[in-house]
């Protein structure tokens, strides 16, 4: 089996290191909270992922 290369978003805050990564998981793409890395992952598909962080550049 091999492991997906996580890296920090490049979306994620430099605050109180609150951080979220991602890793390519064709055909979709991984999310997990940086601080919690064995506690799973979200995999939403590439156009789900674009929608979610178009959806999150609109939040104030």
């Amino acid at each position: 089996m091999i492991r997906p290369a996580w890296r920090k978003s490049s979306y994620s805050g430099p605050e109180q290191g609150d951080c979220v990564e991602v890793a390519d998981l064709t055909p979709g793409v991984g999310i997990r909270d940086s601080k919690n890395p064995d506690h799973g992952h979200l995999t939403l598909t590439p156009k789900a992922f674009t929608d979610l962080i178009h959806a999150l550049r609109q939040v104030p």
